[in-house]
């Protein structure tokens, strides 16, 4: 983190030391399920993606055998 950052991170957390328990408690419960949330969004848009790239034939299918075949053919 360069000094910006950790000065904005520094005063967040003074912030939040600063509120009663409870408040910290909550505060925490809703930051939580917002990281839960977003990673839920990127979970989606990368399911999104990976079914236009099958649908464009962007993808190959085969057994992970196929793969190791096909890695092995490219070292050589």
């Amino acid at each position: 983190m360069n000094t910006a950052t950790v000065s904005v991170f520094q005063k967040a957390l003074d912030a939040v030391e600063s509120l009663p328990e409870s408040q910290q408690e909550h505060l925490l419960d809703i930051v939580q399920r917002r990281l839960v949330e977003a990673r839920r969004g990127e979970l989606a848009a990368s399911a999104r993606e990976a079914r236009t790239d099958y649908r464009t034939g962007r993808v190959r299918r085969g057994s992970p055998d196929d793969l190791l075949r096909e890695l092995t053919a490219c070292d050589n």
